[in-house]
């Protein structure tokens, strides 16, 4: 193989990453969220999100009510959650937010931060679900949670980069 193969094949691949980190950050733009698409991880959402399902977030103009699922993060903690809105106060022009995952027995008073009663609509929810595509998430959990699946794909993105003729 030539050097002229092989840095058509690098500007290939470094095109599609740069495709896809634009079509994100794009996407974060117009949603008003820093994460417009997330995986359901757990299965505390049943019977409304199963394991694997991709939600679409939105953030822009909206307001989260009772009864709405929304995305949230805790400050240290890097993995969003995804629960239903319980109870909501207003509270000198700040909208506070109380969740519970559909499956849970109890609120999540557990899973905030130390000292902190109630969510911020403006700090910590990442956005409101408004769509999504059951199943196709699990992927992403195959290759964050199983390494020979990770390598194993690595592995033949790898032999299909070397064979092909391109």
């Amino acid at each position: 193989m030539n050097i002229r193969q092989q840095l058509v094949q690098f500007l290939s691949l470094a095109y599609v990453f740069t495709s896809a980190f634009i079509l994100w950050k794009t996407l974060s733009v117009v949603t008003n969220s820093h994460s417009p698409i997330v995986v359901v991880l757990s299965g505390s959402m049943e019977p409304a999100f199963q394991r694997g399902d991709i939600l679409f977030l939105w953030n822009r103009d909206h307001q989260a009510k009772v009864g709405d699922i929304v995305v949230y993060e805790i400050q240290g903690k890097s993995i969003p959650i995804v629960h239903r809105v319980l109870r909501e106060h207003h509270n000198s022009e700040k909208q506070l937010l109380l969740t519970k995952g559909d499956n849970n027995a109890v609120d999540d008073l557990g899973l905030y931060a130390k000292k902190q009663s109630y969510l911020n609509q403006k700090t910590d929810l990442v956005g409101s679900v408004k769509g999504y595509l059951p199943k196709l998430g699990y992927v992403t959990i195959l290759i964050s949670e199983n390494i020979y699946f990770k390598f194993g794909l690595l592995g033949l993105m790898c032999l299909s980069t070397l064979l092909t003729n391109e």
